[in-house]
């Protein structure tokens, strides 16, 4: 196919607002895809490109690193991506194939990696133009709505939980129940964990039992750390939140060899007793989203266990809102652009 004309919400410069434009889409190159975008998630690190927080990054610029799409047209060079197919493209862009990290096959830590809506025009765009090697296959059993966060704000929590060495019947603790919290506790509870949710005030309570959660801890009124002790330590405590006190104050709820894992970065750094991390073998670790393997997994683990995003949907001309909605922080829980036609039919109002 030839160039295809479209929608996008890009962002002119750093710290300017969306502007809707007509742009053109040129064939993809070798090894590349075009995807037609049916949906794409608005998520907390498109602030990245709004305020242009990583150097380096080339304006205009379109954001949008949750993308549920179809396949358009496929470069030379791609042999498993075929025109009509339903793929997911998350925050792992790309990979070089080269580096150390990815002869080693640790693609997520390539030394080259290309993020999607950073390194080029991401999602919030009727098309997008990228790597094969960042695609993952979606279920038919998952909209594109609900897809396009799973991408992102799923793929990381259910990576960092898989791979966090935690067994059925461990007790795996979620603090914050937010965009990527309510998604955490579902996977964690699906997977077998003794799953305890941590939030602020009791009106959370019926949420993470709803979410799946066997124990709920109200942070305002409950010492997370006293109440995780008394169940006998967590093995896993997976942090979604932004606060650095409350991160340094959960690693005294776990259990020996207990690991916490940080998804959600903090406003500061962590101050720590390294005494406990020492004597009880404890760690403090980080976790990046995943490969685009990872994602399929994902989305296949979703789809057979029932895992879904709460969304709150805007259209692309919208994408000012949808973005304001999101950094507001209200947002229950996760903004998604409805783009293609059949995402638009969803939307109300």
């Amino acid at each position: 196919m030839p160039i295809v004309t479209g929608r996008a919400a890009q962002i002119p410069a750093p710290g300017k607002d969306f502007e809707i434009v007509e742009k053109d889409f040129p064939e993809p190159g070798a090894g590349q895809v075009r995807i037609r975008v049916q949906a794409c998630g608005v998520c907390h690190s498109d602030t990245i490109t709004k305020f242009a927080l990583f150097p380096g990054i080339q304006y205009p610029r379109v954001p949008g690193h949750e993308i549920a799409g179809v396949v358009d047209e496929v470069g030379s060079g791609v042999p498993l991506f075929k025109p009509g197919q339903r793929v997911g493209l998350g925050w792992h862009g790309g990979h070089c194939n080269y580096c150390n990290p990815c002869r080693h096959g640790d693609f997520i830590l390539c030394e080259n990696a290309q993020i999607c809506g950073i390194s080029y025009d991401g999602g919030y765009a009727d098309y997008v133009i990228a790597p094969a090697n960042a695609l993952a296959f979606v279920p038919g059993e998952l909209g594109d709505v609900d897809t396009a966060p799973l991408l992102c704000a799923g793929i990381t929590t259910f990576n960092s939980l898989r791979n966090s060495g935690a067994r059925p019947g461990d007790t795996v603790a979620i603090l914050g129940i937010g965009g990527l919290g309510h998604l955490a506790v579902q996977y964690a509870a699906r997977s077998g964990y003794r799953t305890v949710a941590i939030a602020r005030g009791q009106d959370k309570a019926p949420l993470a039992r709803q979410l799946g959660a066997h124990v709920y801890i109200d942070s305002t009124t409950q010492d997370p750390a006293a109440e995780l002790q008394k169940l006998g330590g967590a093995t896993v405590i997976l942090s979604t939140l932004t606060s650095a006190d409350a991160l340094a104050a959960a690693v005294n709820g776990l259990g020996p060899a207990g690991k916490l894992i940080i998804n959600g970065v903090p406003e500061k750094p962590l101050n720590v007793n390294t005494v406990p991390l020492i004597m009880g073998r404890r760690s403090i670790v980080g976790w990046p989203s995943g490969t685009g393997m990872d994602s399929e997994d994902t989305l296949k683990f979703s789809a057979l266990t029932g895992v879904k995003p709460m969304v709150e949907v805007y259209p692309l001309e919208r994408a000012s809102e949808a973005f304001d909605r999101m950094t507001s922080g209200k947002a229950h829980f996760r903004v998604v652009l409805a783009i293609g036609q059949q995402a638009q039919a969803g939307l109300k109002g």
